[in-house]
Parts: structure tokens; C-alpha cells; sequence
């Protein structure tokens, strides 16, 4: 069995390949033959934590594995990141574990990948204006993964800390980028032409009338009951894609409008793999409002673990031990 560290992953996945392993198992979740299993996530009882384990399977590849892991909000005084999280890839042909994988930056970079994805297939492709709104851990995440997909030019930033604010925004000056901090949401909302929700609000961060016609939004905080981003007006009157529709509406931000009776599981457009395997339409016209609720599924993980075992041992990285 092979063991990748943190760093080594660091080191061995870039964005883009991210971003093309995850599309790629999304369109093969369409084609029917990748699956998500059923998610565990509970409350540990013991130091607040929040523990959860994700599996599936990509037999297009293949793949077979499980992530586990949570938030331990104490961390930080600790030295540590409060998202800790591990990969194990099994072998599909004989069940045996072939690796572990740190998967604390990997689970970072698929969730900006998904999102990247939604913003290449579902945006305007002359977007330049990237609002967000969340600028933590995750937001360097977004921030690369879109420059990927489209030429960004300026970003419109919030968030409740002004550290996290400035974080940010020295990442947006090393690339280049033009910054836009404010002191509120719907400054953010109303100039972007990409909007990317990152947050663990439980509660509606923006409007519907702020959101301009032709918007895309990426709504990628929600992913536990109770969670909320967005208007639940906002979600019904939107074009609406998902990354699964099991999860988007009992756990994503879909949840909220769902649950209020102003969707339907048959109010979604369709999911993003569906889109991406020429299943069901993008965004039709320049006008209408695009929205990806990005949950996150297991085979997000699971590609990039691969992608990091494959990579590792071509380069002689990771370390083998006798299991």
C-alpha cells in the first residue's frame, strides 16, 4: 500500500488536472457508470467535532474508495486546519486497500474544481467579474480554479473577517488581479458576473433583485442540513444544476427552496455531469441566471486520490509499506 502525504499531494495534483478528473467521473456519474454511496455524517459527540465518510465507485476508471473525515473546530489552536480528511483507494479487481491519502488540500481543490466545471459549461464565456462571497480556506480555491475556465480580470470580495479579507486579497494581487473588497453582500452580488457562494452561513446571504440577469452562481457552502447561501426565491427563478440531485435537495442549497414548495426535483435542469455528456442543455440564453448547487460527492474525492497514487508512483513519490 502507498501513503501520500500532505505534502506530496500538494505537489502531485495541479488545478487543472483536478478539474479534468472531476469532469470527467461527473460525465461518467451521467453515463451511469460511477456511483455515490450513501453519505454517514454525524456529530462525534467529542471535541464539537463533525465526522463523515463518503464511498463510491467509478467503473469507467476504475475506481473504488472512501473518504473520512470532518471539522474539528478547535483545531487552530492546535496548529492544525479545523477540515481534516483522509483518502483510501482500494483495488477493484481484488478489494485489497492499495493507498492512503492525505486528502486535507485535495478535498480544497476538487471543491474548486466542481465548481470551475459549473463555471466553464454554465457562465457566460465573455464573464470577467468574479464576486465572492466567503474568502476563508476555500476561497483560494475558487479564485484559481476559475481563473482556469475564464479570463477574470477583477474580483469583489466579502467576508465577516477582515483578516480573512486581507488574506485574500493578497492572493488576488499575486495574480494579478484587480481587488474589489466590501463591506457587504449585495456590493459583491450585483457587480459579479460569476458568483461563488463559500460559506457555512445558516442563513441567506443574498437577495434574488441583486443577482443581474446573465449571472452565474456557484453555491458550494451548503452541504449539511440547515446550511444556507442563498434566497430561496433566487434558487426558484434560477436555471438550476447540481452536482447530485439526491444530496442538493435533503443537503444543498436546494434544500431550502424544496423544502418551502417552490421546487421540485423535476425543477432542475439537470446535474452537471448531464451537461458535460451533452445529456440535457447548458445555459440557453446571455440572459438567464445559472446556478450550481455543489454539495460534493464522493467520486470528486476519489479521482483525485487516484490522480495523486497514479502521479506518485510514476515520480517515485509517496511512501509503501507491507499491509
Amino acid at each position: 500500500m502507498l501513503v501520500i502525504s500532505e505534502e506530496d499531494a500538494r505537489v502531485l495534483v495541479s488545478v487543472e488536472s483536478a478539474i479534468a478528473a472531476v469532469e470527467k467521473t461527473f460525465a461518467a456519474m451521467a453515463r451511469g457508470e460511477a456511483r455515490n454511496y450513501p453519505v454517514v455524517r454525524e456529530v462525534v459527540g467529542y471535541q464539537d467535532a463533525v465526522f463523515g465518510v463518503k464511498t463510491g465507485c467509478d467503473t469507467s476508471a476504475p475506481i473504488l474508495g472512501l473518504k473520512a473525515g470532518g471539522y474539528w473546530p478547535h483545531n487552530l489552536a492546535k496548529g492544525l486546519t479545523n477540515h481534516q480528511s483522509s483518502t483510501l483507494l482500494f483495488d477493484p479487481e481484488t478489494g485489497r486497500a492499495s493507498a492512503l491519502v492525505s486528502a486535507n488540500y485535495l478535498t480544497g481543490v476538487r471543491t474548486g474544481a466542481a465548481s470551475a466545471i459549473a463555471t466553464k459549461y454554465l457562465s457566460r464565456p465573455d464573464s470577467t467579474v468574479l464576486g465572492i462571497i466567503g474568502t476563508g480556506a476555500q476561497s483560494a480555491y475558487q479564485l484559481r480554479a476559475t481563473l482556469a475556465v475564464r479570463p477574470i480580470r477583477k474580483v469583489y470580495a466579502w467576508d465577516p473577517s477582515l483578516e480573512n479579507i486581507a488574506t485574500f486579497g493578497r492572493i488576488v494581487a499575486e495574480l494579478g488581479l484587480e481587488y474589489a473588497p466590501q463591506t457587504d453582500c449585495q456590493a459583491v452580488a450585483v457587480n459579479a458576473d460569476i458568483l461563488i457562494t463559500v460559506t457555512p452561513s445558516q442563513r441567506a446571504l443574498v437577495e434574488k433583485s441583486w443577482v443581474r440577469a446573465g449571472t452565474h452562481v456557484s453555491a458550494m457552502g451548503a452541504d449539511t442540513k440547515g446550511k444556507q447561501e442563498l434566497d430561496p426565491a433566487l434558487v426558484a427563478s434560477a436555471a438550476l444544476f447540481v452536482d447530485e440531485t439526491a444530496q442538493a435537495i435533503t443537503i444543498g442549497e436546494c434544500q431550502h427552496a424544496y423544502n418551502a414548495g417552490l421546487i421540485t426535483a423535476q425543477s432542475l435542469r439537470g446535474s452537471i455531469g448531464e451537461v458535460i455528456a451533452g445529456f440535457c442543455d447548458g445555459r440557453r440564453t446571455a440572459q438567464e441566471i445559472t446556478l450550481f448547487d455543489g454539495t460534493g460527492v464522493a467520486l470528486q474525492d476519489l479521482v483525485v486520490a487516484d490522480l495523486a497514487l497514479r502521479l506518485a508512483a510514476e515520480l517515485g513519490l509517496g511512501s509503501r509499506v507491507e499491509y
